[in-house]
């Protein structure tokens, strides 16, 4: 084996008495800590997100030794996949708002702009209609509903939660699309009596409520994808397990400085 490798037998020996290397040692001791933050993670982040949660932690190390190691040791985050199901029915004569938002979502402190929308979730029951809210400030899920239907109730209820929660003063901007359970007089009766002022996306364009479409593509490849749920009540309660005990106060966003949205309100806050 030396006389085809071309070296040396004594070199060979040294070397297999050598043992593991200072930096080996370190780089398996490393991986150990990154194969934990990856499953409290439920194997949700990638390196930039492991990386930041190891320098929480007091870690000294460089983002791309954190991503060398996860590829050698084959953790990566959970992808995604395309698969879409019409949610928004905008042919109707119901009155439409001006988009007050243009694609700037930004707000300087919470309950200024809210997004909300409406997604699908599949069970072996059928559909399960998942309407939110998130607080555009520090990417929180404010309100949330689930049903097998799409009707107004639906998204009323999601409304419902973030003002009983929130409390928000008069003058935030609620944006959404043009669909018509968010045109309907029954919603926009309840936006009316808290003073909230509508805004809606142009027809058509996913872009104009991209924030809101960012997190169900987030809810979707991190909780749903790679999932069976064969009830509507599976998919009800693996939907608030992640909103409620790790999105709204574990995950790390890149948006917010890699803080949760709760640890981001709280900071704020202080």
């Amino acid at each position: 084996m030396c006389k085809v490798l071309r070296v040396s037998r004594s070199g060979f020996y040294a070397w297999a008495r050598r043992g593991e290397s200072p930096r080996a040692c370190a780089d398996r001791e490393l991986s150990a800590e990154i194969r934990q933050v990856h499953e409290d993670s439920r194997e949700t982040y990638g390196s930039p997100r492991v990386h930041a949660q190891l320098r929480r932690k007091g870690q000294r190390c460089s983002r791309k030794r954190v991503a060398r190691l996860m590829r050698e040791s084959g953790i990566r985050a959970k992808a995604g996949r395309k698969f879409r199901v019409r949610t928004t029915d905008s042919n109707h004569d119901l009155p439409v708002a001006a988009n007050l938002v243009d694609r700037q979502f930004r707000a300087d402190a919470p309950n200024e702009l809210w997004v909300s929308d409406i997604t699908y979730i599949p069970t072996g029951e059928g559909w399960l209609y998942l309407a939110s809210i998130v607080d555009v400030f520090s990417r929180r899920v404010v309100g949330w509903s689930m049903e097998a239907h799409m009707r107004t109730s639906l998204v009323l209820a999601a409304l419902t939660m973030a003002l009983r929660d929130r409390r928000p003063d008069r003058g935030i901007v609620h944006h959404s699309d043009r669909g018509s359970q968010y045109a309907s007089m029954a919603y926009h009766a309840v936006l009316d009596d808290h003073g909230i002022v509508p805004s809606m996306s142009r027809a058509g364009d996913c872009y104009d409520n991209a924030l809101k479409e960012s997190f169900f593509h987030t809810l979707k490849v991190e909780c749903v994808h790679g999932r069976s749920f064969a009830t509507r009540d599976q998919a009800r309660a693996a939907v608030f397990d992640y909103v409620e005990t790790f999105y709204n106060r574990e995950r790390l966003h890149s948006a917010l400085g890699f803080m949760s949205p709760d640890e981001f309100e709280a900071a704020h806050a202080a």
